[in-house]
């Protein structure tokens, strides 16, 4: 796929059909795009995509072994097909999703091995917005993703402008759904009936300190 992806105007409330579907083909042919969320703009690709991975790894300078990616999923009933949900978890995502937290769970075999360390878990995101929810659905169901925060910066970005002069370049799409936020999700593992705070961010943290 040709890199420099264009960059188009999406509704945050309403996403235009046409530029989700879009989305999803890209996603399909083993792109990379740059999408809104309820919290950071995110880099996001096929869950199974090595080679999409390792382009997202190289342009935040990570090492892609580390596992630092999630999951995004349309809605909170496609989280137990990525992860293994008792009911003591189901409670509590059913109180907090869709919103800006990230849920640490036992990972099922429907995710991929590249994105498992070896506690084989997963981090699983069902976003408060329209536009990233409705591209998950649009490239099969789940979205791998992670926050747009370059080398050497201290915040995510979150001007559009400032997106695409730094990594529009390098990825295939960019839906502009304005300004971003600057503060990633709160990161809350649920594992044998406990709750684990490992990660302050936009979403509450006193209900799991």
């Amino acid at each position: 796929m040709t890199r420099g992806g264009q960059r188009f105007e999406i509704h945050p409330v309403t996403p235009q059909v046409r530029l989700v579907e879009r989305a999803g083909r890209v996603l399909v042919d083993h792109g990379v795009i740059v999408i809104p969320t309820d919290t950071c703009y995110a880099f996001v690709a096929l869950p199974g995509s090595r080679q999409a991975l390792d382009r997202i790894a190289q342009l935040k300078a990570m090492n892609p072994d580390k596992k630092l990616f999630s999951l995004i999923v349309p809605d909170l009933s496609d989280v137990a097909t990525y992860a293994l949900v008792d009911t003591h978890a189901y409670r509590i995502l059913k109180r907090y999703l869709p919103g800006p937290y990230t849920f640490v769970l036992p990972a099922t075999r429907e995710v991929p091995r590249i994105l498992l360390a070896k506690r084989k878990t997963i981090g699983l995101r069902v976003p408060d917005n329209a536009v990233c929810r409705a591209v998950a659905a649009a490239a099969g169901g789940a979205l791998l993703a992670t926050t747009v925060r370059l080398p050497g910066d201290d915040l995510p970005l979150a001007d559009p402008d400032e997106i695409e002069s730094r990594v529009g370049h390098a990825v295939d799409l960019f839906l502009d759904g304005g300004w971003g936020g600057v503060e990633p999700s709160t990161v809350v593992e649920l594992a044998e009936g406990g709750v684990e705070l490992i990660r302050e961010g936009a979403g509450d943290p006193a209900p799991f300190a």
